[in-house]
């Protein structure tokens, strides 16, 4: 693959004598690392042997998920990796908070001047970034375990509720628990994931009575 200055980047894919043609090329820089991202036409892979299991999902802030076969997906966040993490971010966010006030309070700078960030600041925001970087790679990688773990249990359906997470949201004790869970991200993975194995996949309406007390 050629790239500019006549470099080029070594791919490496499963089966080589496939033909794979390859779209849409684009690179993404974070700040420290380099990504490229290809597009290419593959055939889908679809189950030939489905069960005759319809899986319900409820998914949840305790656990991330809980389905109807009893299987419960943990959450990510309250592992010791996750609490380290988010402890170490609150550190340098604190850290890089005291350096600009004591820029504001720098006398050197005329009014209405905005002070240049020192080189200790642009050093702790590089951390911050690396550190959030890791988070959201934490959080994506364990999404994609779960849903191929969901997948892999080979349901003819899978039945999840819409949440309503922007309503949600609005609950500020809840809002920061909720957006960690990645719900919208989660219900996106599993519906593609469905859709290229021919599993039927359904959003329950949130008001939709699920679970009842029978009357007996």
């Amino acid at each position: 693959m050629a790239c500019n200055k006549k470099r080029t980047i070594r791919t490496r894919y499963k089966n080589k004598k496939e033909k794979i043609k390859v779209t849409n090329p684009r690179i993404k820089h974070n700040g420290k690392y380099w990504y490229l991202s290809l597009g290419f036409e593959h055939q889908e892979e679809k189950y030939e042997n489905l069960t005759d299991v319809s899986l319900g999902i409820d998914l949840g802030i305790k656990d991330l998920a809980i389905c109807s076969d009893g299987n419960v997906y943990k959450n990510i966040n309250k592992t010791s990796e996750m609490k380290r993490l988010n402890k170490k971010l609150k550190r340098l966010q604190r850290k890089a908070s005291r350096k600009y006030e004591f820029l504001k309070k720098d006398k050197t700078f005329e009014k209405g001047e905005k002070p240049k960030k020192t080189k200790n600041i642009i050093k702790i925001e590089k951390q911050i970034k690396l550190v959030y970087r890791r988070i959201a790679n934490i959080r994506h990688n364990y999404l994609h375990q779960t849903t191929n773990r969901i997948v892999k249990t080979k349901p003819y359906r899978i039945v999840v509720e819409d949440l309503n997470v922007k309503g949600m949201m609005k609950n500020r004790h809840l809002s920061k628990a909720i957006q960690e869970q990645c719900f919208y991200e989660l219900i996106r993975q599993l519906n593609y994931k469905c859709e290229f194995r021919g599993i039927e996949f359904i959003k329950v309406d949130r008001f939709y009575p699920s679970s009842k007390t029978c009357s007996n």
